[in-house]
């Protein structure tokens, strides 16, 4: 990654690089670090810099403010929608999204969340498609979609749940939308690590040392390998719709909304 990748001035993000680890913060605290049509520009814009540099064995992405993310920015549906009823535009950010997501669960670095506050909806998906997940254990997490009369499908984010916690308590969590504390979700495997705030960087720093002395080619083959049989038992993509499935469902609402 270039000097100048780094110094670019991104709206939604904070980037620090130091060596061989990145650190990239969700920067809209006054939103709850909501995920905005830009945020998503930005995140590609420093996951696709990172692909491109082997230099780089750690990502670590963090939130700032008071919470990691409070989801999708519904503020930014609804704007979308306004702006063309098709909803072309609000389909062209659910793709991002899966971009996004994607960009995580592949890079070539290892890709480490670091959770704190309130962690919601589309701020779930964001840290379950990281390779390691650390969060303080005064968090609390909550998969909202169905109370806000959505479906959960964003950013491909429901096999990867059903993967990393299991089917029957991941449909409870969808179904009943019930908030869950950071040692549940340490028991649903959503945290390798919940411990106090004070110590999440002592966490992550135990994860990072190691990490930055293994031969980049190693990492590279381990995370193919770990991807591929985690998605060995799935006949077909069936998240490629997720965009379009979450598109139609809010023109739908919106139509019916309206006079």
């Amino acid at each position: 990654m270039t000097n100048d990748t780094v110094r670019e001035s991104f709206k939604t993000l904070e980037v620090a690089h130091e060596g061989p680890v990145l650190t990239v913060r969700l920067n809209s605290p006054e939103t709850g670090n909501a995920l905005s049509g830009p945020m998503l520009d930005d995140l590609l814009t420093v996951l696709g810099a990172v692909q491109d540099a082997p230099e780089i064995r750690v990502l670590i992405l963090s939130g700032a403010g008071t919470d990691f993310c409070l989801g999708g920015d519904r503020g930014d549906f609804a704007r979308s929608l306004a702006a063309d009823g098709t909803g072309a535009s609000l389909r062209s950010m659910g793709d991002k999204a899966r971009r996004v997501c994607d960009a995580l669960a592949t890079a070539n670095a290892v890709t480490i969340a670091r959770l704190h506050g309130r962690v919601v909806g589309a701020g779930i998906a964001l840290a379950v498609f990281c390779d390691l997940r650390a969060g303080a254990d005064t968090c609390r997490f909550r998969l909202p979609e169905l109370a806000l009369g959505l479906p959960p499908a964003w950013g491909g984010v429901l096999p990867r749940l059903l993967n990393e916690s299991g089917a029957a308590r991941i449909r409870e969590l969808i179904l009943t939308g019930e908030r869950f504390d950071a040692a549940k979700a340490a028991e649903l495997s959503l945290l390798h690590k919940a411990v106090p705030e004070e110590e999440l960087d002592d966490v992550i720093a135990k994860w990072t040392g190691p990490l930055v002395r293994r031969s980049p080619a190693a990492l590279r083959s381990a995370k193919m390998m770990l991807n591929a049989y985690a998605g060995a038992n799935r006949l077909a993509d069936a998240t490629l719709f997720d965009a379009e499935l979450l598109t139609s469902v809010l023109v739908a609402a919106e139509s019916a909304r309206r006079p």
